[in-house]
């Protein structure tokens, strides 16, 4: 399972954070993940993965200034690569063979990328996605709108409008109804307080499974392997809370007791063998450095060489070098999956589900070689072992769930709760969210019979700016202070958008020029309706 998802960034800054990070990831690992796919197909390999896509996500891969944009950010990559080639060339500024047979390498590689998107995929990259997923090689899966922090909102209308608005947006995108879903953080909220568990809008939009950690089906006290940004570095193993063991494991997948929506829970040796900092196959020194830079082109020309290695004395990267490593350990995990799998056989004498799950972004992005190493994987599995890839839905139609499971409160943030959403550093947040959550299905009631005109496009754009304002994102980076201010401002901003939206609705007069300011920058969603965040009203008992 490949979670891929990123802010909404669309005119909202360009470096360090903003568009530039968009076309960071498609150009290393949206585009080379289609490439891999594809290239898989080609050779009679159906790829079976499970691709999540969020909503706000798809949004931005389909948008015409992103790619404008992302088409002239490649020009750019191109273009340095080729001053490069000239710098470090025996007559250049900066003679060095070793730097300029890697500015070849970014030559051939950026220029492949650029091909790739404008004659192999017509610069379309979702319709790419959408083909595969068509073929049977790969099935997509969707999300909240905006990846909401689900337990943490107010009002159970603003859960029915964030998966309501992702399973709309699937369609328009890729021509049919979604089956999977990732639930943004592996947030989890159970029935509580009179309010239903987060399952029930899943079930009321047809989504029929989603994903967990291996510590929310086994209980007891687990190593939590936190996600990082890069291949390597402040990865926490914090040891989770202890609760009573359950005596399940993940090599089967449970149905909810509420509804009848699935659970495949994360398999703990295959996550942590990919993402640990020390252990992880990332941090070998052979890859590729994601934080060194160069000072003129900002091509990357360095390997890690050890994670505590400083930045400046890494070594020059080797791409043949790493390519050998992508084959070991590509092995080596194919024989760790095999092992785990015939163990797991040879104690119940039942096939087993071993799911993995991890951010499409380390792939390519953090991890340069890391497309290369799920492509080798993927084609190793098929060739070499008797293990089966299947998507998430092909499993569960072969092996349809045998138990019901109640799910504690979770996530897969440090400590497996909540706290990296909600603490000293971001607890102010939330009280705006929910007022905003109020404010909008009061004038939901108010003006449910409100179509078209001035008024329709201003509740229009109030409903996309609160579905922004109530991103995770915002809290999680100010949590990890990697982009704290960014992740403020663009709070701040959708909240005085809606703030002010709700003021003209409210007023009864509309400013135009301000609502096509809105209108142009956060442009998401376009079918989105105001009457979504009408207030829930359970039916009464007869």
């Amino acid at each position: 399972m490949l979670h891929s998802h990123l802010p909404f960034y669309r005119k909202a800054g360009m470096w360090p954070f903003g568009e530039e990070s968009f076309y960071e990831c498609m150009a290393e690992s949206y585009i080379p993940l289609l490439n891999a796919i594809a290239e898989l197909w080609d050779e009679g390999i159906p790829a079976r993965l499970t691709v999540g896509i969020t909503p706000i996500l798809a949004e931005q891969i389909a948008d015409p200034h992103l790619n404008a944009g992302f088409e002239k950010f490649l020009e750019g990559r191109l273009q340095a690569a080729h001053g490069d080639e000239v710098r470090f060339s025996p007559r250049g500024e900066q003679p060095n063979p070793d730097l300029l047979h890697l500015a070849r390498f970014y030559a051939d590689w950026f220029d492949h990328i650029l091909k790739s998107y404008r004659e192999r995929w017509g610069r379309d990259v979702l319709g790419g996605y959408k083909r595969f997923q068509d073929l049977g090689a790969i099935e997509i899966t969707t999300s909240a709108a905006t990846h909401c922090f689900s337990p943490l909102l107010e009002t159970d209308s603003s859960l029915r409008c964030q998966y309501k608005t992702g399973v709309e947006s699937y369609k328009k995108h890729f021509g049919r109804a979604p089956r999977g879903c990732w639930l943004p953080e592996c947030a989890y909220r159970p029935q509580q307080g009179g309010r239903p568990g987060i399952e029930k809008w899943l079930h009321e939009n047809g989504l029929k499974y989603f994903f967990t950690e291996s510590f929310v089906i086994k209980g007891g006290q687990t190593v939590e392997l936190r996600r990082d940004f890069g291949p390597y570095g402040s990865i926490e193993y914090i040891p989770v809370a202890a609760r009573p063991e359950t005596g399940l494991t993940t090599f089967e997948a449970f149905y909810l007791k509420e509804y009848p929506v699935a659970v495949l829970g994360r398999h703990e040796q295959g996550g942590f063998q990919v993402w640990s900092a020390e252990h992880g196959y990332p941090g070998d020194g052979n890859y590729r450095e994601f934080h060194k830079k160069d000072d003129v082109s900002g091509l990357h020309y360095w390997k890690l060489t050890s994670t505590s290695t400083d930045l400046g004395a890494k070594e020059l990267y080797s791409p043949e070098a790493a390519a050998v490593r992508v084959r070991e350990n590509s092995d080596h995990y194919v024989g760790l999956l095999q092992a785990a799998l015939t163990e797991h056989l040879k104690q119940t004498g039942e096939p087993g589900l071993l799911m993995v799950s991890f951010d499409t972004e380390l792939f390519g992005h953090w991890w340069f070689e890391g497309v290369e190493f799920i492509k080798q994987v993927v084609r190793k599995l098929k060739t070499y072992t008797a293990v089966t890839m299947q998507t998430a839905s092909e499993y569960l139609a072969a092996m349809p769930p045998k138990r019901a499971i109640e799910l504690p409160e979770s996530s897969w943030g440090s400590g497996g709760h909540w706290q990296v959403w909600l603490n000293n550093e971001t607890e102010w947040m939330w009280p705006v969210i929910h007022e905003a959550e109020r404010t909008m299905e009061s004038i939901a009631v108010d003006y449910e019979d409100a179509d078209g005109g001035l008024v329709g496009r201003a509740l229009k754009q109030a409903a996309r700016e609160l579905l922004l304002l109530e991103s995770s994102d915002w809290p999680f980076l100010v949590t990890t202070g990697q982009a704290r201010q960014y992740a403020i401002d663009r709070f701040n901003e959708h909240n005085q958008r809606f703030r002010e939206l709700a003021s003209m609705i409210r007023s009864g007069r509309i400013d135009e020029g301000k609502l096509i300011e809105m209108e142009e920058v956060d442009n998401c969603f376009p079918d989105v309706c105001h009457r979504c965040f009408l207030p829930v009203r359970e039916p009464q008992a007869s």
